[in-house]
């Protein structure tokens, strides 16, 4: 299932949640293989998730396209029951935003490389992978640009990068530089390249450009080439800054490192910039994913004033 998944492209994230639910369909059937399996055990699996285990609608999902890649993919089972299984209805969701008020104050108790991070965040809209995998060579400081490679669904594009960040990404910049000549002299420079450039290019996972912004304190092995060197910070710590933040600053909103992103869009629009325009930013392949944060401008509900307030 792993040469499948590999094969094909998957993202190591992928490939571990869909080799776990593979496991866990089979753990839960008294380890029967799949072949002698379908769909009363896929049905029966996938309802003792939701009744027992109360997971969300996108986690049962989840768990149905690795169970569906792995009959026809690994299996080879492309059956007729397969393209009648029904996923779990996802509820529609407004998205939490914080006012810019709120932003400030969750930014203003963040320190050191988290505190730039979150910045960037709400700065350009990325995602949390996103900044976590920023290369050196993607920041722009002449253009004010950052480019956003390998973005989700495998697209890259181009978003803004906050004028107030120049300096202190300058800064970063002679910390980072000084980590990278460390390792160089240790031979430990080398970074993960994606899909062949290791090979075509042998050199420049040494290269200075693709050397992670936001590197990680300590080296770590990578799980598919069992390859010891220094990988991107663990997008965890960013989230466990983030809450304490959120904490500090007494707000009652559940709010994430993703939830800048949605208060990007939100501002954005707020301050009268065209939907197409924010939703090039977002990278987002519909124009209808970006209206949902038309739902949560301050307009009064919708533009329209509550009678209550004539009295």
């Amino acid at each position: 299932m792993r040469e499948r998944i590999r094969l094909r492209h998957y993202s190591i994230r992928t490939e571990t949640q869909y080799i776990h639910w593979a496991k866990r369909f089979i753990l839960f059937h008294g380890k029967r293989h799949p072949a002698e399996m379908g769909a009363p055990e896929v049905e029966a699996f996938l309802t003792h998730l939701a009744v027992e285990g109360h997971v969300a609608a996108s986690t049962q999902n989840q768990a149905l396209s690795a169970l569906l890649f792995l009959y026809r993919e690994v299996l080879g089972q492309d059956l007729p029951w397969m393209q009648d299984m029904v996923r779990a209805k996802r509820p529609a969701r407004l998205p939490v935003v914080l006012t810019p008020s709120e932003v400030s104050a969750v930014l203003e108790r963040m320190q050191g490389t988290h505190a730039l991070m979150a910045r960037l965040l709400y700065g350009s809209g990325m995602r949390l992978m996103e900044v976590v995998r920023l290369r050196i060579k993607d920041v722009d400081f002449e253009r004010t640009e950052l480019l956003v490679r390998d973005g989700k669904g495998g697209k890259d594009r181009v978003t803004m990068l906050p004028r107030k960040l120049v300096e202190p990404l300058r800064a970063h910049w002679v910390w980072r530089r000084r980590l990278y000549e460390d390792d160089r002299s240790k031979g430990m420079a080398a970074v993960y390249l994606p899909d062949a450039l290791e090979r075509k290019y042998p050199l420049a996972a040494q290269e200075w450009g693709w050397q992670y912004a936001f590197p990680s304190g300590s080296y770590s092995k990578d799980p598919r080439s069992g390859v010891q060197r220094r990988h991107h910070v663990d997008e965890k710590a960013l989230q466990r800054a983030m809450k304490q933040a959120v904490q500090a600053a007494g707000l009652a909103k559940p709010a994430t490192p993703h939830t800048l992103r949605h208060s990007f869009a939100t501002h954005l629009l707020q301050n009268g910039y065209d939907i197409r325009t924010v939703q090039e930013l977002l990278g987002h392949a519909d124009v209808a994913t970006t209206m949902i944060y038309t739902h949560v401008l301050n307009k009064g509900g919708k533009g329209v004033f509550s009678p209550l307030d004539a009295l």
